[in-house]
Formats: C-alpha cells, structure tokens, sequence
C-alpha cells in the first residue's frame, strides 16, 4: 500500500501554496473544498490543526484505499473508515510528530518521515523510557468523537456549498456502537493540595534562587493556576499577543486580565489580590513600576534570549516541566514517594483544572465558569466533586463477605 504524502501545511503556507504536486493520487476538486474549508478557520489555528488532521486521513482514504470521490461516499463508506482508523496499515502509522513539510532549497516539499497516524505513550511511560511502537496504535473514544464532529461538519459546508446532496455521517444512526457513553460525573485531573503547595513552594525557590531565569517561571505558574489560563492564552499567537496592559483597572478600583481564548472569544477574568501581588513581583524582576498602565506593549512573557514574546507553547511547557520535575525530587527527598510518582504523569493543563477545582468549593459557580470561560455552567459542574467524594463514601467499607 503507498505511504501518504502530507497535503496541507501550516495555515500561513497554506494561503501561499496549492501543493499540486501531492496531488497524483487526490481528486483536485475535493483537495480544492477541503483547502477552502479548511482556510475558512484561519481565525484560529488549533482548529485549524484539529480539522487539517481528520480531513488529510479522510482525503487519503478516499483516494487511496476506497478510489472513491467525496460525492460518492456513502454511509457504509464512513463506517468502513472508521474501522480503517481504528486499524490503519503500519506504513501509516509514524512513532513521533513531524512538521508535515520541510524546507529544502528554498522550496517546502513534503517530510518523508510523516504519517497521517501517531502512537504515542504516557508522558509517565515516556520518564520510564519505553518507546513507541507500531503494534500498540489505539483510536481512542476522544479520537473517535473528533472524527465525527469534524467530518459531520465538513459534510455540512460541502451540503452548503452544493457539491453534494446529502451528509453520510448523520446517516450514521448507531454511533454507540463506536463511541461509548459515560456514565456519571467525568474525574478530573488535577493536581492534590500536597502537589501543588510543593510545585508552587519550588517556583518560589527557583525564583529567590535565580531571579534572572526563575521569575518569570514563577508568574508563569500562578497565572496558569490563579488565572485558570490555558496554555495557548499565555503564549503569542496571531490573533493574539498577551501584553502588560492586559492586566487593567476598571473605574470601582478592581483589577482584571484580558485575555482571548478558545473559539477567538475575549472574556476578562478576575485577577485576585495574591495574583496582583504576584504581577507586582514579577514585574520588578524586570526593573518595571509594579502596575502596568494604559497602553503598555511590552510583551507579558517574554522570551529569555533576545527581545519579544515567547510564541511557542512549547517553551511554555517546558518552563512548567521543569518546575514539576524539581518538585517532584523535593517530595521523593521528604519521602512522599506515592505523591511524586503521581505527579510525573502531571501536564501544564491541570493546573488550570486544579486552579478551578480548588475556586468552585468556595465561589459562586457562575463567577467561576466566567473566569474560565466555560460556554455552560454544566462545564464547571464537572469540577465539583462533592457527589463523587460522598458516594466513594458510602461504599468505602461496603463488606464482600459478611463473616469479615
């Protein structure tokens, strides 16, 4: 079977490239209305990479499994992907992310070392060493509801856009058979008290210890935990660039962060006296007054070398890491072994679910949806686990045998 070839770049290398030559196997007017669709959530990129992942293996299942154009899949047709997705060839299947194209000449061609599916392992069997592999690919239920959402709207547009008539994923009446229902209350993954007193305890070490580097890891922390902020909030992107003057008074005196997240929506979230406090810190570290003022531009995480801000969240991840990884030695030095060894499957986004998990037992849960930037107070209802916590005790001493 023929290994793919990439089809779509980046977003910016996309306004600027039709990539014909990938095209010998594509039908051209499917690889057109998947680019225009695709270019019509330029606004934002992680949707834009989401949706560029499922239509890429989609195209390429089309063209080089089925041979059948978009207009002539039919219901069966989706069902029959699916179950490719769910075992792909292993000449599909690549052990590490690679850029889609490269840089060669002068000229981006395709990277031979991409493949439309990736196995990963755990961030804690990746500590441990253990490599990927091939033979252990799983489509996950996350990765089967985002197949469904993104080709079901993508039949949408195409119905729009009168290239075809129907949509063959509404079809789809049975998707339980796919994807599983849960039952009750989602768990949370979160950081416990004792983690995150000694993660937040080790950023202030960092930063008495070494101001010119840890200062911003220390900010960077309570902004993630303080501020609920995902990672891409943080970061400069495009549409957006965090700066200074985000940080605001309003005219009763109370200071707020804007900031601009999922779906391109702005929201201000509050910003508490101790997260107040700590953009004070921080900004003396850089010889700043201790408030922004109107207008600032200066970039709110900057990067260490050179002037500007830090645009890769990758960077970003790495200043957390590091932090948790120095936390983690303190707590095996203090002798909570089980505690640390938990922590090493820890990710820079359960800050900001411990950040909301700790608020909502203590504020109203509207305020806290807003600051989060939920679109429903159902969302925050996930992090509130009272339920959970009384029913694991009613049944904590339930007996097996009633001689015991």
């Amino acid at each position: 079977m023929d290994i793919p070839q990439p089809l779509f770049d980046t977003l910016h290398e996309l306004e600027a490239s039709s990539y014909d030559a990938n095209l010998e196997n594509i039908f051209a007017n499917d690889f057109f209305h998947v680019k225009q669709f695709l270019y019509s959530y330029r606004g934002s990129e992680a949707t834009f990479n989401a949706y560029r992942r499922e239509l890429e293996r989609f195209l390429h299942w089309g063209a080089l499994v089925a041979e059948k154009r978009l207009t002539e899949i039919k219901r069966l047709d989706i069902e029959q992907y699916i179950e490719f997705c769910q075992k792909p060839p292993g000449c599909w299947i690549g052990t590490k992310n690679v850029a889609r194209f490269i840089t060669k000449n002068g000229v981006r061609v395709p990277n031979p070392m991409w493949r439309p599916f990736v196995v990963r392992v755990n961030k804690t069997a990746y500590i441990q060493g253990k490599q990927a592999s091939i033979n252990e690919y799983n489509l996950s239920q996350k990765a089967l509801q985002a197949l469904f959402a993104v080709l079901g709207s993508f039949y949408n547009y195409l119905i729009q856009e009168e290239y075809i008539d129907f949509n063959p994923v509404a079809q789809i009446r049975q998707k339980s058979k796919y994807i599983r229902k849960t039952q009750g209350q989602t768990i949370i993954r979160r950081l416990t008290e004792l983690q995150w007193q000694y993660v937040i305890e080790t950023a202030e070490l960092l930063a008495d210890q070494d101001p010119d580097q840890h200062e911003r890891t220390l900010f960077i922390m309570n902004a993630l935990y303080g501020m609920y902020l995902r990672i891409s909030e943080l970061a400069a992107s495009e549409r957006w660039v965090p700066e200074m003057s985000d940080f605001f008074r309003d005219m009763d005196g109370n200071w707020w962060f804007k900031t601009v997240g999922k779906g391109n929506k702005e929201r201000n979230i509050t910003v508490s006296d101790a997260m107040l406090a700590s953009l004070k810190r921080y900004r003396q570290s850089l010889s700043l007054s201790p408030l922004p003022v109107v207008g600032e531009t200066m970039p709110l995480i900057y990067r260490q070398r050179g002037r500007g801000a830090i645009n890769s969240t990758r960077q970003i991840r790495l200043i957390v890491q590091n932090c948790f990884n120095v936390a983690i030695t303190r707590m095996q030095q203090d002798t909570f072994h089980e505690e640390a060894e938990q922590l090493k499957a820890a990710t820079v986004h359960w800050l900001r679910h411990t950040g909301i998990s700790d608020d909502v037992k203590i504020r109203p849960r509207e305020h806290v949806r807003d600051d989060a930037g939920h679109g429903s107070s159902a969302i925050t209802d996930r992090y509130i686990d009272v339920e959970l916590r009384a029913r694991h005790a009613s049944g904590k001493k339930k007996k097996i045998n009633p001689g015991n």
